[in-house]
């Protein structure tokens, strides 16, 4: 897996709302780039609100959500629409992405819970994983974001 400090894989997918995205677009913001196994399931879903009620609070903090899991992106985008989630969710069902992220279960072929910090200049800042406890996603991205704020004039630019 990927470790802080080295260059996270750029990625290119269309999200949910059609739009082309890649890590390389987004340089210069700092991205919150989540894996989740299943769309759907009990925890992903806890895992997803989490993260949909706090959208703009991590926007406030300078950051740009993404999750990914192995869905193709029609089950993301009828997940996305059911959820009413509005930040971008990639299908991986190829699991290029993933592989890249080095986050699959082997024999499962499923996304560890597993999420990235990336800052603006691409590298990883911070990794958390905690596969049971999904909450814990969220509270420990809120607070790296407000403990490791962005020097004013990137916050800026994003």
């Amino acid at each position: 897996m990927l470790a802080i400090g080295d260059l996270a894989p750029d990625f290119s997918a269309i999200d949910c709302h059609g739009v082309p995205l890649s890590l390389s677009a987004l340089k210069g913001r700092r991205v919150v780039l989540f894996f989740f196994p299943k769309a759907f399931t009990l925890g992903c879903t806890i895992e997803n609100r989490a993260f949909r009620d706090n959208h703009l609070r991590l926007q406030e903090l300078g950051a740009e959500l993404v999750g990914v899991s192995v869905d193709t992106q029609k089950t993301q985008c009828e997940f996305a629409a059911k959820e009413d989630i509005h930040f971008s969710l990639l299908g991986d069902p190829d699991r290029v992405i993933s592989r890249a992220y080095d986050v699959l279960w082997p024999v499962l072929r499923v996304d560890r819970r597993v999420t990235f910090i990336i800052d603006p200049d691409g590298r990883v800042e911070d990794i958390i994983r905690h596969e049971l406890r999904v909450y814990r996603h969220l509270d420990d991205v809120l607070k790296y974001l407000e403990t490791h704020p962005l020097p004013a004039a990137l916050d800026s630019a994003a």
